[in-house]
């Protein structure tokens, strides 16, 4: 395949880079579109691995077919055999009417069956049923019905593993590993780094109306030499992080360091959280719960300030007119300045009692996080922004 040919793809399918690793799997997936044989793309998280189906379906002669993708991770176990081949009306409690399955509407097309690794044994019994025969029955029905699917197949499992565990099939892997394409991580593709940052910098400084994002020879060595335990997509977050808290877009290696999580080596061993490797448990989400009720009170005390401060007014207001007893109490008379000074003492210790619950909060969340602030502000339910606003309000 020539550089052409190559770049071509590249640019229709959105995919950014220049290392052989990536550039032979692009041409293996072109390849092996011209056959039907079943293919499993591998890899990390976030490596981009649901390019390589859009490119083989897009290569093969199932191009005008329809293309379905299926993230057999995101589908609960009750329901996902009826997603793939269907129901009759009556199968279960919910099934009302009938229903097709992707092995049935996608027939003469390409399935994208993602978090493969992922689906319950009994639906590996169906999957390497209709791999072999290319039959398969909706629940609920004894009728044989046939499709002419092209299956691909991604996982970011350990697949052997997965067998060895009893957890996959092992012969559905051979069926599914026909030909395997192995999106290599970020880290094995170091050149290819500054390039993507830079694209996903320009696309976030135009989408924020930010200035242009670029960085110095130390901040992109830094970059290059990081883990990226989160691939392409961590170093994404990592970029529109930058473009939307920094006021200085030229950035540094100092400023970037503050944007990367902490590691013990270049092997990605990622320093964990004390508190939690003691206990054994993620507090993130009651952390969550406890921010979300702060706030909430924080909120009912500023609107009973403003209660309370409209009621003394209004009843000084019509003192004329108000009953004798009402008048004579001490709270509702405008003039008395140490009910007044009471209220304002009250709120103010309020007010302190929950900033101070507020920053433990945050202390807590950025300590359970490694300090990453937009992992900090997703348990604290916040948006980085508010989180950065309080983190330089309280300074933290």
């Amino acid at each position: 395949m020539t550089q052409q040919e190559l770049l071509a793809i590249k640019q229709r399918f959105g995919i950014i880079g220049q290392s052989p690793l990536l550039n032979r799997d692009i041409e293996i997936a072109v390849q092996v579109a011209r056959t039907d044989l079943s293919v499993l793309v591998t890899g990390e998280s976030g490596v981009g691995k649901e390019n390589f189906p859009k490119i083989i379906h897009a290569f093969s002669a199932r191009k005008h077919g329809p293309y379905f993708a299926v993230n057999c991770g995101a589908i609960p176990e009750g329901t996902i055999d009826s997603e793939l081949f269907g129901h009759e009306k009556g199968a279960f409690t919910d099934a009302k009417n009938e229903h097709k399955g992707y092995f049935e509407i996608a027939d003469n097309g390409t399935l994208f069956l993602d978090e493969v690794g992922e689906l319950p044994m009994q639906t590996q019994v169906r999957l390497l049923r209709v791999l072999e025969t290319g039959e398969f029955l909706r629940m609920g029905s004894s009728q044989v019905r046939k499709t002419n699917v092209r299956v691909v197949a991604a996982t970011n499992l350990n697949m052997r593993q997965a067998i060895e565990d009893g957890r996959f099939r092992e012969d559905l892997y051979y069926r599914l590993n026909t030909v395997e394409i192995r999106v290599p991580a970020l880290r094995e593709r170091k050149e290819d780094i500054p390039l993507l940052f830079r694209k996903f910098a320009v696309d976030f400084c135009n989408r924020y109306q930010m200035p242009p994002l670029s960085l110095n020879e130390e901040a992109t060595r830094l970059l290059q030499e990081s883990y990226w335990r989160g691939n392409i997509r961590q170093l994404k977050n990592l970029a529109e992080q930058i473009a939307v808290i920094e006021l200085d877009h030229q950035i540094n290696a100092d400023t970037l360091r503050k944007y990367l999580p902490k590691e013990e080596s270049q092997q990605g061993i990622v320093l964990r959280n004390p508190v939690q490797e003691q206990s054994g448990k993620d507090y993130s989400h009651e952390i969550g719960i406890l921010y979300n009720m702060l706030m909430k009170t924080q909120q009912e005390l500023r609107e009973l300030k403003e209660e309370l401060t409209n009621s003394v007014f209004s009843i000084g207001e019509n003192e004329k007119s108000a009953p004798t007893a009402i008048i004579q109490t001490p709270i509702v008379t405008p003039d008395n300045t140490t009910a007044r000074k009471q209220i304002e003492a009250e709120d103010i210790e309020s007010s302190l009692r929950i900033e101070d619950a507020e920053i433990e909060r945050i202390k807590r969340a950025l300590e359970v996080s490694g300090g990453n602030r937009k992992v900090a502000a997703a348990k604290l339910d916040i948006s980085e922004r508010t989180l950065y606003r309080k983190i330089k309000e309280y300074g933290l």
